[in-house]
């Protein structure tokens, strides 16, 4: 039986390699993530190709950040495909966070991206960020869970800080978890599977 708390992304260029690695792991993962290059290859129909291959739950990773109304407008848009999770950016603010949150409806969980894992502290300030980043993470994940966003996107290494602060109900996705031997890519805040 599947982990529901696992999350394989399926970073691969087509449907084709996605149902393939669906196929073949679906007894593993509780979760699949479709992210902006495959969703930008295929379109809508990769999200019935990854269920009809056996996915139970799919996560649309989009990471939407325009003003509120477009921003609720295409979340309306994507609730109608029956997928489960869905990202924004909470840099967004918000009045784009809440818009986004009533769009979604009880049909879709959102989940607030608070600072891409391919950031570290520099890369912050040189956007103009002066608070520290984990304060930023936690400032931006109390936003979120304000303004209606039902869960966050952080790196493994502010879990600990945002369950203390936010609770046990708020759903932590963490992405950027790596074998201590892998490659990490544009990654920067990585950790090992046993860390995490």
């Amino acid at each position: 039986m599947s982990d529901q708390r696992l999350c394989l992304a399926l970073d691969v260029p087509n449907a084709e390699q996605a149902t393939a690695w669906v196929q073949r792991t679906a007894a593993v993962f509780g979760v699949y993530k479709i992210g902006l290059e495959l969703f930008c290859a295929e379109g809508p129909k990769v999200i019935e190709a990854v269920r009809d291959a056996g996915a139970k739950r799919i996560f649309l990773d989009l990471k939407l950040h325009d003003i509120p109304r477009t921003v609720a407008g295409a979340v309306g848009r994507i609730r109608q495909l029956g997928i489960d999770y869905l990202t924004i950016h909470t840099a967004g603010g918000p009045a784009m966070m809440s818009a986004a949150a009533e769009a979604a409806g009880d049909q879709l969980s959102l989940l607030g991206v608070t600072v891409l894992t391919s950031l570290d502290a520099r890369a912050l300030q040189s956007v103009g960020v002066t608070q520290s980043l984990n304060q930023c993470v936690l400032d931006r994940g109390h936003l979120a869970v304000s303004n209606g966003v039902s869960g966050l996107v952080c790196s493994a290494l502010e879990v600990e800080a945002l369950r203390a602060q936010l609770g046990t109900q708020v759903v932590l996705v963490t992405p950027g978890i790596r074998f201590a031997d892998q490659t990490v890519g544009d990654q920067k805040r990585v950790i090992d599977p046993e860390s995490a």
